[in-house]
């Protein structure tokens, strides 16, 4: 990965769980070449680790106000994190 280097803990709520949330997270981290992990979380969000290139980041954010087909996102909330990113990007329980 080239350029400035990010990470941030992210929030999803709304019509996240049930909809294929997780799979489709980690379909769209690849594909920009970031690492971390997502998981389903008691209340129904999804929490995330994202980690990678500043812009990267910053366009896995945007997507996540999408999701995918069957998703409703009421809200995305964001805060830098200092946890060590896996090599990958894994679906965590």
């Amino acid at each position: 990965m080239q350029g400035k280097q990010k990470a941030v803990r992210v929030r999803v709520s709304g019509t996240v769980q049930g909809v294929s949330y997780r799979v489709w997270t980690r379909g769209e981290a690849m594909r920009l070449g970031l690492t971390g992990w997502v998981r389903n979380e008691r209340d129904g969000s999804v929490n995330a680790l994202l980690a990678g290139a500043d812009a990267a980041v910053a366009a896995m954010i945007e997507h996540l106000w999408q999701g995918p087909r069957g998703a409703l996102v009421s809200k995305v909330e964001i805060e830098e994190a200092t946890d060590d990113a896996p090599a990958d990007f894994r679906i965590i329980a």
